[in-house]
């Protein structure tokens, strides 16, 4: 048996097969299937890359919604990476996000005429303290009751979506109207395109939706990086996530750890109405958040839990909801399902047959150490 170094694997494979090719190979299984797939309903394979392809990264417009949709599964695949490093498996980072929607929309509807600045620091503090807070509740009853995180964060999605549908039902309806969505923001309030930003140096682009939340999810990719491996409550997340009897011994209160990473999974989980009500929507809508909890899943899992890894993962899956839409154009057959049948087969081999290549590709590398030595 091969011995192990200090992270689990074996001494003798380069750190990067698991962290690098694994998941490239993992990748090309699941898209050389979805091929096979593609091929069985009479469309060529490669054109439809290739449309694929365009239609995400074709024009500074398309890159522009892109990067929005990026901007989205960056915030929802931290979130599950954070609790994912404590051990936890939090599912309920769709209704944090959805009901942060309601503290991202207050302030919208309350700050107009305010600088965006400003609104964009209470927005993002709103958001964090919705979405952490409906989070406390589930990591409470894991730490001290011993309830599943699992379940409670499903039915905490439920909860959030029934208090999200009486609310903009009953309260916060725009007078006059029947679809259930508030009065649009001021327009003080809506945070600038990246490509405003951008026309101050010259550079044009068409518009999308692409503003400065981007930003924001690359500043919490290099926050999330120094705060779980160069702080010691990181490290306490870890330890518990790693072996919560040892966590006990070090004098680390799993409770503790369980309750932080849970506030934290949920206060980014909850950014993502920045990016949805102050960027795009202007306004709050019901079902604004479209699954992005959940496909935070496969972005952590993708992402090996890794900033660097969740932002290409979440860019991966940007791009596919982006350049998706565009199949269905140009290949009728090809309905905007496909792109979830994609998504479920990179799913599958990111997840559940994460391992699946791994015997074969470790064997190689030890057969040439040893034809080498």
């Amino acid at each position: 048996m091969a011995t192990l170094d200090g992270f689990g694997r074996p001494a003798d494979v380069p750190w990067w097969v698991g962290l690098v090719l694994l998941p490239l190979l993992n990748l090309l299984a699941a898209f050389v299937i979805a091929g096979g797939v593609i091929w069985v309903l009479g469309v060529d394979p490669v054109a439809a890359l290739k449309v694929l392809v365009w239609g995400a990264f074709g024009d500074t417009d398309l890159i522009g919604f892109t990067l929005y949709y990026t901007t989205n599964f960056i915030f929802a695949g931290l979130a599950v990476a954070i609790a994912f490093h404590c051990g936890l498996f939090n599912i309920g980072g769709e209704g944090q996000a959805y009901i942060a929607g309601l503290g991202v929309g207050l302030v919208g509807l309350a700050m107009g005429g305010w600088p965006w600045p400003v609104v964009m620091a209470v927005a993002v503090i709103s958001a964090a303290l919705f979405g952490g807070i409906w989070a406390l509740v589930p990591a409470w009853l894991q730490a001290y009751r011993g309830s599943h995180i699992v379940i409670t964060t499903i039915m905490f999605n439920f909860i959030a979506a029934s208090i999200m549908n009486y609310v903009m039902v009953d309260v916060l309806i725009a007078p006059g109207q029947q679809a259930p969505e508030s009065r649009a923001f001021d327009p003080s309030t809506h945070l600038p395109s990246l490509q405003d930003l951008l026309a101050l140096f010259g550079i044009r682009s068409r518009t999308s939706f692409l503003n400065v939340s981007f930003l924001l999810a690359v500043a919490c990719c290099v926050a999330f990086w120094v705060f779980v491996w160069h702080t010691r409550w990181g490290y306490g997340i870890r330890t518990v996530g790693q072996n919560e009897r040892a966590a006990v011994y070090a004098g680390i209160r799993p409770g503790h750890m369980i309750m932080l990473a849970m506030v934290i999974s949920g206060a980014l989980a909850g950014l993502v109405a920045v990016n949805v009500l102050l960027g795009a929507q202007h306004r709050i809508i019901l079902n604004y958040t479209g699954g992005v909890g959940f496909v935070g899943i496969a972005v952590a899992l993708m992402g090996r839990n890794h900033p660097l890894g969740i932002f290409l993962s979440a860019l991966l899956f940007g791009a596919l909801y982006q350049g998706g839409s565009e199949l269905n154009f140009e290949f009728p057959k090809l309905s905007t399902e496909m792109v979830v049948v994609i998504q479920g087969l990179i799913i599958l081999f990111a997840g559940a047959l994460e391992n699946l290549f791994r015997p074969q590709v470790e064997a190689l590398f030890r057969r040439r150490l040893r034809a080498a030595a």
